[in-house]
């Protein structure tokens, strides 16, 4: 079985044969990608019907693309691209239309994994209201943080490729994700579901003063 997020050694096959046309090598291409598009999708979209309509999107946009794609980046790559394009767009189509309605962190210290099947129902809930706050995190933070910071953390691209599938420059990149994590963090601690750290000797004791 191939490791998980590593691409199928037909890939290249299925790209070639999906180019010229194949709709079932394309299908064989959908089926590899389709839970880790829908994951992003959803994440970046916040609900599940505009997840499911992004995603849709970032397929035809995919199929109808293929012909012209060069490989220079793989194509896991260019599909994100395509599926964070697709989310963007949807997303700014929403503004538009609510608007016209009128109104109605450290890799180390913030960890996005908050699952574990051995622990005890307790500790599950504990966890389990985490997750949903982080969630909420996300989704409170401005576009680009939050595209930038589920990129890295939860779908474990590099920096490089992020830049890529964002279309922006790897300086602008870093610093989303360090703002991203330090503004998640923040509304974590204020809806205490993490804790602050602890102030150093240093800083206590210019606080005597």
């Amino acid at each position: 079985m191939k490791p998980p997020n590593q691409p199928d050694p037909r890939e290249a096959e299925w790209i070639a044969a999906a180019k010229k046309g194949d709709q079932d090598a394309f299908a064989a291409l959908v089926r590899q990608y389709e839970k880790r598009v829908f994951a992003l999708t959803t994440r970046l979209c916040g609900n599940a019907e505009d997840a499911q309509e992004a995603a849709q999107e970032a397929f035809l946009a995919a199929w109808q693309g293929l012909p012209f794609f060069r490989g220079d980046a793989s194509f896991a790559t260019w599909l994100y691209r395509l599926t964070h394009n697709a989310c963007m767009d949807l997303l700014r189509r929403e503004q538009r239309r609510a608007a016209a309605a009128g109104p109605s962190l450290d890799d180390e210290e913030l960890s996005f994994e908050v699952s574990d099947p051995g622990e005890g129902p307790q500790e599950a809930a504990e966890r389990a209201e985490l997750r949903h706050a982080i969630e909420r995190g996300l989704q409170s933070l401005p576009e680009g943080y939050r595209s930038a910071l589920i990129l890295r953390e939860l779908h474990q691209l590099s920096y490089d490729e992020i830049a890529q599938t964002t279309g922006t420059d790897l300086g602008t990149v870093k610093s989303r994700i360090n703002r991203g994590r330090k503004l998640l963090r923040k509304f974590l601690v204020e809806n205490g579901n993490f804790s602050p750290p602890r102030p150093s000797n240093h800083t206590e004791k210019e606080g005597c003063k």
